[in-house]
């Protein structure tokens, strides 16, 4: 078998994954009812229900699972979860009204041809790093080169 042969057969498996996407994340939780209030009332997510230890919220067809550590392995900060918002600067004011303590305030953090992504980082209530994150769209610009 040729190099050619093995290369196709590789992106062949790559491109029939059974993967059909995310179902859930799990998000480590030290006080249960303590995060159930932030995500629910300071975050606003829709709370499905709780069982075990561990609380179950919807946030745009992913299920969100706040969870104690069953053992010492699973007891580490979360990922940061970058939760998309329609205006990053509203979202900023409404949670800190609500006491939600931001690392940063509202910043763009890429300027692209045709929109800035812009970003704000906070603590939940449990020390696990967040994200509100936005896409500001503009008309595209014309790339500008500059001589050296």
């Amino acid at each position: 078998m040729n190099r050619a042969d093995c290369y196709s057969e590789e992106m062949s498996a790559v491109t029939i994954s059974p993967l059909r996407g995310i179902g859930q994340i799990s998000v480590t939780a030290h006080d249960i009812n303590r995060a159930i209030r932030f995500y629910r009332d300071i975050l606003g997510l829709n709370f499905l229900f709780e069982a075990s230890g561990m609380a179950f919220f919807e946030c745009g067809g992913i299920r969100l699972m706040l969870s104690v550590p069953e053992s010492s392995e699973f007891n580490h900060p979360s990922s940061i979860l970058y939760f998309q918002v329609d205006d990053v600067e509203e979202t900023h004011g409404l949670f800190s009204q609500r006491g939600v303590q931001f690392r940063t305030g509202p910043h763009c953090v890429a300027r692209l041809l045709d929109r800035e992504i812009w970003m704000a980082f906070f603590p939940d209530s449990e020390g696990n790093m967040l994200a509100l994150m936005t896409e500001k769209m503009h008309a595209p610009q014309p790339a500008t080169y500059s001589a050296v």
